[in-house]
């Protein structure tokens, strides 16, 4: 059963270890294991973590919730990324390879502000006008 060259998003497969691997890391870091001042001192929130179709690159989206210097943040945890793959390993000891960490900023919070307020917008609040004339 694997999976043709132009199948549509991730498999079931990286979709459940992408999210067992989120759940590891966020549980590593809300333990505060990484000794990096700026690591230590932010509240990091793990979105959503995508797994390559090998299984061997996990790519964390993270939003450092409150830090002044987001891209900072995420450059920390980066230069640590060895460090958590080593710190991750018992808790995903079934997995056959562990994977390379890379971190990456998430922006989906900014990309949802930006579609409310456009919403929000007396244009679009005009077409959206469910009593006005037209039907």
């Amino acid at each position: 059963m694997t999976r043709s060259e132009g199948g549509k998003g991730p498999s079931q497969r990286q979709l459940r270890v992408g999210e067992q691997v989120r759940h590891a890391l966020s549980d590593l870091l809300q333990r505060g294991e990484v000794s990096d001042d700026l690591i230590e001192t932010s509240v990091i929130s793990v979105s959503e973590v995508r797994m390559s179709p090998d299984l061997k690159i996990a790519t964390a989206f993270v939003a450092p919730l409150g830090a002044k210097d987001e891209g900072a943040v995420v450059e920390a945890l980066n230069r640590h990324a060895r460090f958590i793959r080593g710190k991750l390993s018992p808790a995903l000891r079934q997995m056959k390879y562990m994977p390379e960490f890379r971190f990456r900023l998430d922006t989906s919070y900014d990309n949802m502000s930006k579609i409310d307020q456009l919403l929000r917008s007396p244009e679009v609040a005009r077409d959206l006008d469910v009593d006005g004339e037209g039907e």
